[in-house]
């Protein structure tokens, strides 16, 4: 599968399993996406995210969204889209 770098991880919130993600590239509700690094390989699709606490379905370049993850991530991780 083909996968595209499109952001980076630059905080978690582990109580709430929250991953906040800075964006270079484009994203929307319904992507899968692969998120990597030194201890985190894992794929999910993402059901919802936010931006300043507000729902959005889809987010760009320069964008810092809050998505729901499925595992543990740390920051400096690789966030890449599963491209279909």
């Amino acid at each position: 599968m083909e996968e595209k770098l499109i952001g980076k991880i630059i905080h978690y919130f582990g109580k709430i399993q929250v991953a906040i993600i800075e964006l270079t590239g484009t994203i929307k509700q319904g992507d899968k996406i692969h998120i990597k690094g030194a201890n985190t390989d894992f794929e999910q699709e993402v059901d919802s995210m936010q931006i300043d606490h507000a729902n959005v379905q889809t987010a760009k370049k320069g964008d810092s969204i809050g998505i729901k993850v499925d595992e543990k991530v740390r920051e400096g991780d690789e966030v890449y889209l599963i491209l279909p």
